[in-house]
């Protein structure tokens, strides 16, 4: 009997170290890991810069109570903003909670404003913003919701991309509206840049919140530190973890300073939110992401890593429809099962993960070189062909 929560469909796969953008197992035998913890290794395994800070602080302090001053939080929060739109930051330990700390903040945006019956988020379809109640009442999703209803009430559903079904479903209740500009878990889909700025204008013009869910797409996964920058336009609220840490569990929910107002002593917290060690990664982290040089080379390998699939799927238009995504968060729309297409994918060697729409998601490290994406177009080819 397994001692586990059988919550998770596990691969017999086991993994027990990790280097650069590999995996090995104890046998030894290699993985080029292209899944990168679902976009959390943001800089592959055992990077040693980020080994380095993390060694180095846990010889310092490993926990302190944000009833005192942490250092390293206060410089994080200021590099954050610095790289943003946002003037402030509350640390938490995951992107659910990072989502979860936003849907308050909305409510308590108007709750100050003696509109306390504005409270309903309009949320797009396909989406995932969590497991936590509060974040699968807002993706929507039956399979996520099957078994733990009645969903927390709040939350208007519309398609995704489909600006006129945000416009019909505002009313006077409507607070804000949430989206994640590339849709990770419901399939890499990607909001336009005409859809995006649309939703900034509109939430301008009905004086409601618009409020970003970049857990994935963000951290430098789309070529951009925020993914949407592509956009030109800025939120009220954004949610990142994952590449945050670059693999240590961190999140953070950034805003802008007229919602960071409503936020007063005693309205939200964490126990390990912005503890120390999470801090010294997440500043490693950002000691190398957000440079213009980095992100020009992550769009680069994008566009790269892109056109090799383009060529896949011409060759192989019976397994692979189409492609989708930008700079390293891909996605293989497949005619087969994606779940079949995964397992000749890490039969061969490669590790991604499946998404909505029967889409293989491709998340690599964000500093892999031309030789993985040469090593992983040749295993995606054969795990192709051996489909045929």
């Amino acid at each position: 009997m397994n001692s586990l929560l059988a919550t998770y469909n596990r691969s017999k796969l086991s993994f027990s170290s990790g280097q650069g953008a590999y995996l090995f197992t104890p046998n030894k035998k290699r993985y080029l890991d292209f899944a990168s913890g679902i976009g959390v290794n943001s800089l592959g395994h055992n990077h040693p810069h980020l080994v380095k800070v993390l060694n180095e602080q846990s010889k310092k302090i490993w926990h302190c109570s944000n009833m005192y001053q942490i250092a390293l939080q206060e410089k994080a929060a200021k590099r954050l903003v610095k790289s943003t739109f946002a003037d402030s930051v509350f640390f938490c330990n995951s992107g659910a909670e990072a989502i979860e700390a936003g849907i308050k903040m909305v409510r308590r945006f108007f709750f100050q404003q003696h509109k306390e019956k504005k409270y309903r988020i309009i949320c797009m379809g396909n989406a995932f913003h969590g497991r936590t109640f509060a974040a699968i009442s807002a993706s929507g999703q039956r399979k996520m919701l099957e078994g733990f209803g009645p969903a927390l009430q709040g939350f208007d559903h519309v398609e995704f991309g489909n600006l006129r079904a945000v416009r019909n479903k505002i009313n006077k209740k409507t607070a804000a509206i949430l989206v994640e500009p590339i849709q990770g878990e419901g399939g890499v889909n990607v909001a336009s840049r005409d859809y995006m700025r649309a939703l900034r204008r509109l939430a301008n013009e009905k004086k409601l919140l618009l409020f970003f869910d970049e857990v994935q797409c963000g951290v430098g996964r789309s070529g951009k530190f925020s993914a949407h920058e592509w956009s030109g336009i800025k939120p009220d609220i954004m949610s990142i973890a994952k590449g945050i840490g670059g693999g240590f569990p961190v999140g953070a929910c950034l805003v802008t300073r007229k919602v960071s107002r409503c936020m007063n002593q005693g309205t939200h917290g964490s126990t390990y939110g912005g503890n120390p060690l999470a801090m010294a990664v997440v500043n490693g982290v950002l000691d190398i992401i957000p440079k213009k040089k980095f992100l020009t080379n992550v769009c680069l390998l994008g566009d790269l890593l892109k056109k090799d699939l383009y060529d896949i799927q011409k060759k192989y238009p019976n397994i692979i429809s189409g492609i989708r995504g930008v700079g390293l968060m891909l996605g293989l729309q497949c005619v087969v099962p994606n779940t079949i297409f995964l397992q000749s994918l890490r039969k061969n060697g490669l590790l991604a993960a499946t998404a909505g729409e029967n889409v293989i998601r491709l998340l690599p490290p964000l500093n892999i070189t031309k030789k993985h994406i040469t090593e992983a177009i040749k295993i995606i080819d054969k795990s192709a062909k051996g489909l045929c």
